[in-house]
């Protein structure tokens, strides 16, 4: 006998066998996940932590999972109502200041018409918002959250400058919040949680003060070996300044003699649209769209979030293969993102892009149909399931046969038709020709080829099961429906 054979489940010394088997230890499962296994190199922003709180990945031990042992002490500020007292309390500052009080002071400015809009400011601005934006998804998102291909050091830079002129944190916080977002989609320690609301997944995680029992980690050792990623965040602020205000700001004034329009148009405004296009990942990306790959989480495919996120719309897609460097795979789906990597790759400044094998995509999308077509197939009436109905024997057949005779065999199973005969499209004659006979033969063909309508207005018909024929009525009903054996055998 094979070893196979003698570890079959029903064999009591397989139940022992396979309780020997160890088990992964959660804990230390976790620690690795988070990268506490390892000495980290310690890269601390010099002006503090931007846009982000410490308190959400700050952790007080081993254990990734533990919560604050004074939060039973005190209650966090999040936890507490907002009163006329508190409410500053619960609001995060810096991050108002940089996502809604510098736009503010911009759109102020244009629409008062204090400052106009030149054209060719106006141009330079749309020019660089795109630059940022691409490298925030190439770069920050693509190339550093989830390593889906690699880069040479001049591209790096390149990403590193431009996407701080994005103004949404250095490449080590984004990359560290966008790993912990994947780990946990959906529960309490997504960030971006898109259970909370749609402004909240947008950017209220950013102006609110978050639970610190919720916080989380993730390694990003890979990210701290990095030393763009280092020196980016280091310098942070001076970088950001330097990229999102001063530059475009000095460029307009340069060639288009219009500083304020530069810092107004090209800095504050755009900063604006593009943090506010980037947050539609979180929020949008979560709330409309299709699910092609699978639905037990928010993310969702959408063409129209894509044209906004330079290809990111195809939420649902990337959360399933997080590592493609891919968001879109079809030539039509618009993914700037995609294109401008693999460009880049041709050129030798990137290299290793990764994709997921077509198949393995397309087991995702027929498990996700079968999904679906069960939940809907679960919807419908499919008449009396052939298990649950009674086994006669011919003799029993008979006998009811006696009681009523508008009884008709169809593949071995016995329907009442006492209500169909005037409904027959072929006629009473013909059907009741039929009457207390087997007219499988008939029904298959023989007179008619029935259609699938037929069949499933048979189906509600059905009384019996014929014992000699339980074979054929399975092999006959589950041809209309998924239906198991395992009552009859």
């Amino acid at each position: 006998m094979s070893a196979t054979a003698t570890m079959y489940p029903s064999d009591p010394l397989a139940d022992t066998f396979i309780e020997k088997f160890d088990e992964v230890d959660l804990k230390d499962a976790n620690i690795l996940a988070t990268g506490m296994n390892k000495q980290q190199l310690r890269v601390v922003n010099g002006f503090g932590s931007m846009m982000g709180s410490k308190e959400m990945t700050q952790l007080d031990n081993s254990d990734p999972t533990a919560t604050l042992k004074n939060s039973q002490l005190r209650r966090h500020i999040s936890e507490q109502p907002w009163t006329i007292n508190n409410w500053h309390q619960h609001l995060n500052w810096l991050n108002i200041i940089l996502v809604i009080i510098l736009p503010a002071i911009g759109w102020s400015l244009y629409l008062t018409n204090l400052v106009p809009l030149q054209r060719n400011v106006f141009l330079f601005s749309i020019l660089y918002y795109g630059v940022g934006g691409i490298s925030i998804t190439a770069g920050y998102h693509r190339l550093w959250s989830h390593r889906s291909y690699s880069a040479a050091w001049p591209l790096r830079l390149l990403y590193a400058f431009f996407g701080a002129a994005s103004v949404e944190g250095s490449i080590k916080w984004w990359g560290h919040s966008h790993r912990i977002h994947h780990r946990y989609t959906d529960t309490p320690r997504d960030p971006y949680d898109a259970r909370r609301g749609l402004f909240y997944s947008h950017m209220g995680w950013m102006i609110l003060k978050p639970n610190p029992k919720y916080r989380a980690r993730a390694d990003i050792s890979d990210l701290n070996d990095d030393w763009i990623v280092r020196f980016q965040h280091r310098h942070y602020i001076i970088i950001m300044l330097l990229s999102a205000f001063v530059l475009p700001t000095i460029i307009c004034g340069k060639f288009f003699n219009d500083y304020l329009g530069g810092f107004v148009y090209a800095g504050l405004i755009r900063v604006f649209m593009i943090q506010q296009a980037t947050f539609c990942i979180n929020s949008m990306a979560h709330y409309i769209g299709t699910q092609p790959f699978d639905d037990k989480r928010t993310p969702r495919d959408n063409w129209l979030t894509a044209l906004v996120t330079f290809g990111e719309g195809y939420h649902n897609f990337h959360h399933e293969f997080p590592t493609d460097y891919r968001n879109a795979i079809k030539w039509y789906q618009y993914d700037p993102t995609k294109i401008l990597i693999y460009s880049t790759s041709l050129f030798g400044l990137a290299s290793d892009l990764k994709t997921f094998s077509q198949n393995t995509i397309n087991q995702g999308l027929i498990q996700q149909r079968e999904k679906k077509l069960s939940k809907d197939t679960n919807s419908i009436h499919w008449g009396p399931n052939v298990t649950d109905l009674p086994i006669w024997d011919k003799q029993d057949y008979l006998n009811q046969l006696k009681e009523n005779n508008n009884l008709v065999i169809i593949s071995g199973i016995v329907h009442d038709v006492t209500g169909y005969i005037t409904e027959h499209p072929g006629g009473q004659p013909l059907l009741k020709s039929a009457l207390g006979k087997d007219a499988t033969k008939a029904f298959t063909g023989g007179v008619y080829r029935h259609s699938n309508a037929a069949k499933n207005v048979l189906s509600d018909m059905r009384i019996a099961v014929l014992k000699e024929k339980k074979n054929a009525a399975i092999n006959f009903a589950g041809k209309q429906h998924n239906l198991t054996r395992s009552k009859f055998t």
